[in-house]
């Protein structure tokens, strides 16, 4: 590897899967304004919307993950269009 081009300020870093509440803990560089304790340790926190815990690919479910409301934004706008 090339020296000086990595970051040295890896960390303990806490990923929380908004959509199922699930956690995991891995070494990252990102900056985070949260923190959560876990067994006594404070660590970063940074919220995902979608994890490998529940993205369809890796669960073999197909559900529909929408939490902005996109899916309903686009049928408002373009609705059905052979009902015209």
């Amino acid at each position: 590897m090339k020296k000086g081009i990595h970051p040295e300020n890896y960390r303990p870093v806490v990923f929380k899967d908004m959509s199922n509440e699930d956690i995991f803990i891995t070494r990252s560089t990102i900056a985070t304004k949260e923190t959560i304790e876990i067994d006594g340790v404070t660590y970063p926190l940074c919220k995902v919307e979608i994890s490998s815990t529940s993205h369809p690919f890796f669960t073999g479910k197909a559900k529909l993950v929408d939490t902005a409301g996109r899916v309903d934004k686009f049928m408002n706008r373009y609705g059905d269009r052979k009902k015209k």
